[in-house]
């Protein structure tokens, strides 16, 4: 891994990893996060694809357009993993960080070719970076893993640029309470019966159907955005609800 000139991105003391464990907890402790994510990262995107039946490659062309990246922008993007978003952000010549705190996931974006695309190991809750660094910050289906998504959000808000954005995409809540109910049920039966099958960790996805539960619905994760010091927040649904964007910016 490389630091890109003008970042302070050490990582050092920013990385959590821990050695036999196969899932998270709702707690969210690093350790077990990262290791959980270690556990999967040669197979994490193509079971990605798979699970999400193609959609997640949609849901990443959406985030890319409204991160809408431009020349010489400088894009950090959290909770990386293996960087195929990171490498989106890149097209029209600006460059990104690809940061997470899974070593394993950075080691198998690292192995992939082409983008400018700079691999840094950190955590959402410190990161590794001096203030004010970044014209816009993002974060696609990482929050929700966060200790503390609040504080998480002060502190990119804290290495963004006045006037810069930020671009949220999380799973989240169908509007018809009815209609999220079933399919809660939906992913707490199904999905990890689909993981046995083709991941050699399915108690990771045990942990993404109740983390996706416990997360908050879309107005009220409008409103911590907000109360993180965030200006101009918005927000739209995807797939019915099932994945949200947020948008916000930094105030002059």
């Amino acid at each position: 891994m490389e630091n890109r000139p003008g970042l302070d991105a050490t990582g050092s003391g920013a990385v959590c990893h821990a050695v036999g464990m196969t899932r998270a907890q709702l707690d969210k402790r690093p350790t077990d996060v990262a290791a959980m994510f270690d556990a999967v990262a040669d197979r994490y995107d193509l079971l990605n694809d798979v699970l999400s039946l193609g959609q997640d490659r949609w849901w990443r062309s959406i985030v890319a357009r409204l991160v809408a990246a431009k020349a010489d922008d400088l894009v950090l993007d959290i909770a990386a993993g293996t960087g195929t978003s990171s490498r989106a952000f890149t097209k029209a010549g600006a460059r990104c960080v690809a940061c997470d705190f899974s070593l394993g996931m950075l080691r198998a974006g690292a192995r992939k070719p082409g983008g400018r695309v700079t691999f840094a190991a950190g955590d959402a809750l410190a990161l590794p970076f001096a203030e004010q660094t970044f014209d816009v910050v993002t974060i696609s289906f990482g929050l929700r893993n966060v200790a503390d998504p609040e504080a998480a959000l002060t502190e990119m808000l804290r290495v963004t640029k006045p006037g810069g954005r930020l671009v949220i995409c999380e799973f989240s809540h169908l509007p018809a309470r009815p209609l999220d109910v079933a399919y809660q049920r939906y992913l707490a039966t199904a999905l990890p019966m689909v993981a046995k099958r083709i991941s050699a960790n399915p108690g990771a996805y045990e942990y993404l159907a109740e983390s996706i539960k416990d997360w908050p619905p879309q107005a009220e994760l409008a409103d911590r955005i907000e109360a993180a010091g965030w200006s101009k927040v918005d927000w739209r649904n995807l797939t019915g609800g099932i994945v949200a964007l947020h948008v916000a910016r930094r105030p002059r």
